[in-house]
């Protein structure tokens, strides 16, 4: 008989029980609320503003309106209009002076259209650096302000005001004629921040100057307001406010007190700030930015002068004292008297008698001649005698016979 085989067949492979473990629960952010009207505009560029609140029949000089638009100054304007090359409403005008209504007429500047139906209003803010003209010119060479903006539908735009090559800080740039004339004009008040930094180390009596107005060949400026950032003896730097915009104001201004600017550049503009706009870079201003830059301009306010704040007074702290005249100390008078003995004057009211003067040692200096009754001068009462050559000698005994032997040197003072 086949023997039975004791041995075991391999046990199968235990499986064990795999336990899922549960995931934590995940915060998931709610979905987004649909962003309202206002943060919508917030975000996107502005395309008017209340400026272009016009009324139909307000008639307006056409340079003036060609300027506005950015065509070129009132005077080039006038050219253009003495030339024949401006036509309203298919009519060439050249008189000067002539006024229209810019809603109801159309006006063509070499057959384009000055304001076209539908065009849209754009506004940029642009940090500009330092070598940059702010000039429309074509002719120009020079790198252009507006050639740094670089929005394929800017279309024709112009900076509202100027900054001059050297200076660098923000700048508007816009197509839109009637706001440009409320930030830029001094009439609205708009005011502009600058940081300044001066050669030399500026006193206040010369910031009190610029503070009160200094006049310049347009006349006299409205002021400013200073505050001083640091001073050193080499530089001061200063942070200064205006609410007009002569050209190159600053540094005229500056250099009248006799102070030369060495950096010049514009931080602010009402309330746009440069912060987060790099040098060269530009943005697009939202609807609420403009309208927060017309609210600025104010004809009421523009007529206040403008003031520097004091520093505020921590608490505990006790103002401080006028400062004290210095004293002048009196000192007396002292007169030389004839015999050379300087002594002090005797004070007026004084009773106490003046003292004798003591006799001199050597021997006394001769005074100032005296005159006698007949007018004529006399050194002594001795009459004078006369020498071999018939000159007067002042001395009462015959000359004295000089020795040849070598002068002797005499200690102290020397007897005559």
């Amino acid at each position: 008989m086949a023997k039975k085989s004791t041995r075991r067949a391999p046990a199968a492979p235990s499986r064990k029980k795999t336990t899922t473990r549960k995931k934590p629960a995940v915060n998931r952010k709610p979905a987004r609320k649909p962003a309202s009207a206002s943060a919508s505009s917030r975000r996107q560029p502005a395309r008017s503003s209340s400026a272009r609140a016009e009324k139909a029949g307000d008639l307006v000089r056409l340079n003036k309106l060609m300027a506005d638009h950015g065509v070129a100054s009132r005077r080039a304007c006038d050219e253009l209009i003495t030339k024949g090359k401006v036509t309203v409403d298919g009519q060439p005008v050249t008189a000067l002076g002539t006024k229209v209504d810019p809603l109801t007429q159309v006006v063509e500047i070499g057959g384009v259209n000055l304001k076209p139906e539908g065009a849209q209003r754009r506004y940029y803010l642009l940090n500009k650096p330092s070598g940059v003209v702010c000039t429309n010119e074509r002719n120009e060479q020079r790198p252009r302000a507006v050639d740094l903006i670089k929005d394929p539908r800017k279309g024709r735009i112009y900076t509202v005001g100027r900054l001059d090559e050297e200076s660098k800080g923000l700048i508007l740039l816009t197509n839109d004629g009637e706001f440009a004339q409320r930030i830029a004009h001094p009439r609205f008040g708009v005011e502009k921040t600058y940081m300044v930094k001066v050669r030399g180390k500026m006193d206040d009596a010369a910031l009190q100057k610029i503070r009160g107005g200094v006049h310049l060949s347009e006349g006299k400026t409205g002021g400013a307001r200073i505050l001083v950032k640091k001073r050193t003896h080499d530089s001061t730097l200063l942070s200064v406010t205006l609410r007009e915009g002569m050209n190159r104001e600053i540094r005229r201004v500056f250099a009248r007190v006799g102070f030369r600017v060495t950096d010049l550049k514009r931080t602010d503009i009402g309330p746009l700030t440069a912060r987060g706009l790099k040098i060269g870079h530009y943005r697009s201003l939202n609807r609420p930015e403009v309208e927060s830059l017309l609210s600025e301009s104010d004809e009421a306010t523009a007529r206040e002068p403008l003031h520097t704040p004091r520093r505020p007074m921590e608490e505990g702290e006790e103002p401080a004292r006028p400062a004290r005249e210095p004293r002048t100390q009196t000192r007396r008078t002292e007169t030389k008297r004839p015999g050379g003995n300087r002594s002090a004057s005797k004070r007026p009211g004084s009773k106490r008698p003046a003292s004798k003067r003591p006799a001199s040692k050597g021997p006394a200096k001769k005074g100032p001649a005296k005159k006698g009754p007949a007018g004529k001068r006399f050194a002594s009462k001795a009459p004078a005698k006369k020498g071999p050559a018939g000159k007067r000698s002042a001395s009462k005994g015959p000359a004295k016979k000089r020795s040849a032997s070598p002068k002797k040197k005499t200690v102290g003072r020397k007897k005559r």
